[in-house]
């Protein structure tokens, strides 16, 4: 196992009636901005919710974050923060708002600093207090310092860190009025997320691996129930509570890390628009297939202990495996092919020369090239 060092601050508040916890929690001697994005949380009911835990506060609300938050929405609200003297933020939404206001935040706390700039280093020097009241389970950006911007006049999307939520309040019952597409893509974005620090270098750590195993397992379990009962509370309680595990630092301690599925799939979304989930469900299929050797070990492992798998050669296990991963994404009505979206060779040269001409190396061998890129994306056609 590698050195680590591991630092959670976030406040996990959980369960039925927790957004009256605002009252409590939320700083009273600060002005607040509020982010939402589209209003689906005046259908759901947790606009007055909030509304109501933050009566007697200082507040101004910015509307308009959308999924895969741009940072030209991002200065439209920094310059709101600015005008108002927001000295707190506090997200209201899916991991979209949440990374959006990340973004608020650290450019509030720099001003001398456009908020590209911000995403381009990778990091953030400062970043006023924030929180979140979660509202779909997906991205684990509710307890976690990280957050992943897009730039529409130039389709680029790229990963930046900041500091963490002070608090993040998640309540299941907000998650009985998300559509069959949403669950989906949380289901698969939580999916991928363990993957990615799981399907890289065996024997690192018993028990990440386990810990690790464990999520898979329940999403392999959950998923199905959550199909056929998406209202049942107890199912969404562990949707959500292992949406907000699986990227919280918990199960990587001291061991490699991939990530490179989801820089390729954030190309996907830039360049096409593609919901972040169903750009990780056509991607993961084929890194697997294209790194099998390199992942053999885990492969295996997973094949065991994830798919019950046992019988057969090593070949026809690792074959297995991914095939079983692929079936489980086509399960939750994702596609899982290029092909589907009508996406062609023009899109496959064009990431495979961005990454190139980047001289980015991405995975936990820092292999994976504009050339390897470029072999996972024919894989997926």
């Amino acid at each position: 196992m590698r050195n680590f060092e591991y630092h959670n601050p976030t406040r996990l508040v959980f369960g039925k009636g927790e957004i009256a916890r605002l009252t409590q929690l939320a700083p009273r001697d600060k002005k607040i901005m509020i982010t939402f994005g589209g209003g689906s949380v005046r259908r759901n009911g947790v606009y007055e919710q909030v509304k109501q835990a933050l009566a007697g506060f200082d507040t101004v609300e910015f509307w308009g974050i959308e999924p895969n938050p741009s940072v030209e929405t991002v200065r439209k609200a920094v310059a709101m923060g600015r005008e108002h003297g927001v000295g707190f933020l506090l997200a209201v939404g899916g991991g979209s708002v949440l990374d959006g206001t990340k973004l608020i935040a650290s450019a509030l706390a720099t001003p001398e600093v456009d908020p590209w700039q911000i995403v381009l280093k990778g990091k953030a020097d400062a970043a006023l207090p924030y929180a979140s009241v979660m509202t779909l389970p997906a991205t684990g950006s509710e307890m976690n310092n990280g957050a992943v911007i897009s730039r529409h006049e130039t389709q680029e999307k790229y990963p930046f860190y900041t500091s963490y939520p002070q608090f993040s309040i998640l309540d299941p019952q907000v998650t009985f009025t998300l559509p069959p597409e949403q669950i989906a893509n949380g289901l698969t974005d939580v999916y991928a997320h363990i993957l990615e620090q799981y399907m890289t270098t065996p024997g690192q750590s018993r028990l990440m691996d386990r810990w690790a195993e464990g999520m898979l397992m329940e999403l392999i379990e959950l998923a199905p129930k959550i199909r056929v009962n998406p209202h049942d509370y107890d199912l969404m309680a562990d949707f959500m509570l292992v949406a907000a595990m699986a990227l919280n630092d918990m199960i990587r301690m001291g061991v490699t890390e991939d990530w490179a599925t989801h820089m390729i799939g954030h190309e996907l979304t830039a360049l096409h628009g593609i919901a972040h989930g169903a750009s990780l469900a056509i991607v993961f299929p084929a890194t697997l297939r294209v790194l099998r050797e390199q992942k053999r070990g885990k492969l295996l492992q997973y094949a065991e202990r994830v798919w019950k798998i046992t019988q057969g050669s090593e070949e026809d296990r690792v074959e297995e495996a991914i095939v079983r991963t692929e079936e489980f994404f086509r399960s939750l009505g994702q596609k899982t092919r290029l092909s589907e979206v009508g996406i062609g060779d023009e899109t496959i040269e064009r990431i495979a020369t961005r990454f190139n001409e980047a001289h980015v190396a991405y995975g936990e061998a820092h292999n994976v090239t504009g050339d390897v890129a470029r072999k996972i994306l024919l894989a997926a056609r």
